[in-house]
């Protein structure tokens, strides 16, 4: 009877002594019962990363505790173990501890080499332990960056630098000393330019600004001449154009309108191999000369034709910041429709803003700007003599 009972509880091998094991320790899968939905599977299942990083610290721990423990341990686990067979536990307990002893040995190495440090890990981290990726991570490292741009702001705050949105480096001290280091205006006048001329502006740009820009034009010849070069501005800078000031001023014969408008399709061909400018852009200004000639048998000048549109009187926004001057305006555009309506090419609703601001029609300088007031003087004193 005794041996019956032996031999369906089962003996293990512990520490080379048998041991018995009781029936109540073996549980038994129960026979029919159904699989797990894969749904109710995937919930309960824990991610790969935390299986890979808990074994690792289990490893850890092991190899952290002496030879005889990890047996000891290994015993334990293996009599947890269903019981199949005697040879099977013994054999399970046997590969168990040899892994605990190799574990030991690994760890006993490393901590002969000088600066190794046994990792030390607790069941309670493991209970806290977050894998990588994980939510709780990305909350916690979005928290820390926020909690840093927070002391960066209040380490700047109240500074007269500010940063640059874009570039992220401090603009406004670099602007404030280009603005001084701008040479002085030809007024006398201690303001500053407007804001769009800066340290690194060409100084052939500086001086229209300060000589020609917003200066009222009443000369046909000087009007045709920064017509034509709004329109070909389009798509450049100023700077540019201006350097080639002197390449259109040759090839369109001081921008003499009776004698543009006699070129022949051979010399504009001409023009545009020998001065390397756009054929278009030639065949239209000689369309425009032709054009200003039947302005002039309309209005006497091109002077009045232009200038009755403001009522011979400069425009002056009086604009504050250079951000609020705008590209083209309703007055842009009434003259615009007009000059397509009479044949002039080259002269959309923007184009004709800037000839305005560059023929002082408008007075688009910034009222801090010390040409502001110059050409506002210059306009009074034309309208007087008109």
């Amino acid at each position: 009877m005794c041996n019956s009972n032996v031999k369906s509880a089962g003996v293990a091998q512990i520490d080379g002594r048998p041991v018995l094991q009781p029936a109540g320790n073996r549980v038994a899968a129960p026979e029919g019962a159904r699989p797990l939905k894969k749904s109710l599977q995937k919930s309960l299942s824990m991610p790969a990363s935390f299986d890979n990083n808990a074994a690792a610290a289990t490893t850890a721990c092991a190899a952290a505790r002496p030879a005889h423990e990890n047996t000891r341990a290994a015993a334990v686990a293996a009599s947890l173990l269903p019981p199949a067979t005697p040879a099977s536990v013994t054999a399970r307990a046997t590969k168990a501890a040899a892994a605990a002893a190799v574990a030991a040995e690994k760890s006993r190495t490393k901590a002969r080499k000088p600066g190794a440090v046994l990792p030390v890990v607790t069941f309670a981290a493991l209970d806290a332990f977050e894998p990588a990726g994980s939510i709780a991570a990305a909350q916690r490292e979005h928290a820390a960056l926020a909690q840093a741009q927070r002391k960066m702001r209040i380490a700047h705050y109240g500074r007269t630098a500010s940063f640059s949105r874009v570039e992220g480096r401090v603009g406004a001290t670099a602007t404030a000393a280009a603005e001084l280091a701008v040479p002085a205006s030809p007024t006398g006048h201690d303001e500053k330019r407007c804001s769009f001329i800066t340290l690194y502006s060409d100084p052939l740009y500086v001086a229209y600004h300060d000589e020609e820009w917003g200066v009222p034009v009443h000369d046909d010849e000087l009007l045709f001449e920064m017509l034509t070069l709004s329109g070909v501005q389009v798509g450049a800078d100023w700077t540019s154009i201006l350097k080639k000031r002197h390449l259109y001023r040759e090839a369109f014969s001081g921008f003499n309108v009776d004698a543009v408008a006699k070129y022949t399709e051979k010399q504009m061909a001409s023009l545009s191999a020998d001065y390397g400018l756009d054929l278009g852009t030639v065949r239209g200004t000689v369309n425009n000369a032709c054009r200003i000639l039947e302005v002039r048998r309309d209005f006497g000048s091109l002077d009045k034709y232009v200038w009755a549109f403001v009522n011979n009187k400069a425009l002056s926004p009086s604009y504050k910041y250079s951000r609020k001057i705008p590209v083209k305006t309703s007055k842009s555009e009434s003259i615009s429709k007009d000059m397509v309506r009479r044949g002039f090419r080259f002269v959309g609703p923007t184009v004709i803003h800037s000839f305005m601001q560059a023929v002082g029609l408008t007075n688009d300088h910034l009222v801090s700007c010390p040409r502001h007031r110059a050409c506002s003087s210059s306009a009074a004193a034309a309208g007087r003599a008109n």
